[in-house]
């Protein structure tokens, strides 16, 4: 490839948000990060309620299982705050990008022979391509791994770009 390409994607929040929030992946507390901690939560509190109405029915000496179930759900609700926390932090992150995207007039991906230029109102990140480890494409988009990462929706460009992108990124990144 000898001279530079250039690929125009429009900055569409929408587009980018269908991307980044499919599969509850913003959702707090039924991300796919943060759901199965979610559950064990939900499940050992039941679990300590249960105990809690049955305690009547226990020794004294057995009533300190009320203690481990407690500790038990104290736990679960420190690891799901960390994992929400986690992705509350991710959230942002995104929201933060999609805010300059909608005020964005240039969004546009250069392509030359050693570099891979990423250019958002002026805003440009270069990278050669070495710098990146590895791409993944599939029908809505194409990330792109490395000392930058890059996610770019299908729809954000035409077909025609989007084929181009998905050849050179192959024929450039090294798995």
């Amino acid at each position: 490839m000898s001279e530079e390409k250039v690929i125009t994607l429009k900055p569409e929040r929408a587009i980018f948000e269908d991307i980044y929030f499919s599969g509850n992946q913003g959702s707090l507390l039924f991300s796919p990060t943060t759901k199965s901690k979610t559950i064990t939560t939900i499940a050992a509190a039941v679990i300590l309620l249960i105990a809690f109405l049955l305690k009547d029915n226990f020794s004294k000496e057995s009533q300190g299982i009320l203690y481990f179930f407690s500790f038990i759900l104290l736990l679960c609700a420190v690891y799901l705050s960390v994992s929400v926390n986690k992705v509350s932090r991710w959230k942002k992150q995104v929201n933060h990008y999609l805010n300059i995207l909608e005020k964005c007039k240039i969004y546009e991906i250069r392509i030359e022979q050693n570099f891979f230029t990423v250019n958002i109102d002026g805003e440009k990140e270069t990278s050669e391509w070495k710098d990146f480890e590895f791409f993944d494409s599939n029908y809505d988009f194409i990330s792109l791994e490395g000392k930058y990462s890059y996610m770019f929706p299908r729809k954000s460009m035409s077909e025609r770009n989007y084929s181009l992108l998905k050849t050179i990124l192959k024929d450039n990144i090294q798995p």
